[in-house]
């Protein structure tokens, strides 16, 4: 069943995702050669905690971090480890969310440890902006697919031919961090759900260097590309507002994401 917010309930998770906005950040200013993905957890989770939230990871089926950690050809769901140390050149992508009065928020950034290639660096790029691409596309009145196309569009205009993860892809959050609906990262524009105000999703494309078919580990979580090529992974949680897109888990709400696409954000 599909969780229709009231404006007050958007409020509250705006302020969810602003803790865990500030959490991404303090990771992501901690990222450099010789850390530790368990120490990268470690300020995940005190920045979380200090904030009046619960990490809503940390115990989720079992999962033992605060953050997933998923580094070059990990797509998603990568487990911290204090023996795992970031080295020059990895691409690492932190996901993370939080509680807060009941309320979940989901963000996933993906940053290079030190310098990137250019191939790296059009890989992080191009993911980010389909993302942007389709918190665009959280407008009333659209419809799901809409979001889906907008991805997948952004992705398969450029010249490289950047793999779509499929089987994975965004959903719905409120009272849990995972609800309906499922969002794809392709598909036709026009189906679907309808876009309605209160309504809340998280956006979250996974974008493969090459082949984007994948296998997950012994662990029962890591998901890596079967040709061990790199990904990139990019989320936010958006909320459907009259006013438009509400990216409730950027410090702007989306307003410098969105403005190169025309679309003007509730700050």
């Amino acid at each position: 069943m599909i969780q229709i917010k009231t404006a007050h309930e958007v409020e509250l998770m705006r302020a969810s995702g602003l803790i865990t906005a500030g959490a991404l950040k303090a990771v992501k200013a901690a990222v450099a050669p010789g850390v530790t993905t368990g120490e990268l957890d470690a300020i995940a989770e005190d920045h979380i905690r200090s904030h009046g939230a619960v990490p809503n990871f940390l115990g989720y089926h079992g999962f033992t971090g605060t953050i997933c950690a998923s580094i070059n050809d990990e797509v998603v769901h990568g487990i911290p480890d204090p023996d795992r140390v970031l080295a020059e050149g990895d691409n690492i992508s932190i996901d993370c969310g939080a509680i807060l009065q009941g309320w979940h928020s989901d963000s996933a950034v993906t940053v290079t440890v030190g310098s990137a290639t250019p191939e790296d660096a059009a890989l992080l790029e191009v993911t980010e902006r389909s993302m942007w691409a389709g918190l665009a596309k959280a407008i009333a009145g659209g419809r799901l697919t809409d979001i889906s196309h907008a991805v997948e569009e952004s992705i398969t205009a450029h010249e490289h031919p950047y793999g779509i993860v499929d089987h994975y892809g965004g959903h719905g959050i409120g009272t849990e961090m995972h609800q309906d609906p499922h969002v794809l990262n392709y598909g036709r524009p026009g189906r679907g759900p309808k876009l309605v105000p209160g309504l809340v999703l998280a956006i979250e494309p996974m974008v493969t260097i090459g082949d984007p078919a994948t296998v997950e580990l012994e662990d029962g979580w890591t998901v890596v590309t079967k040709d061990h090529s790199r990904a990139a992974h990019f989320e936010h949680t958006v909320a459907v507002t009259p006013e438009g897109p509400w990216v409730l888990t950027a410090e702007d709400g989306g307003l410098a994401g969105l403005a190169p696409f025309g679309v003007t954000a509730r700050s």
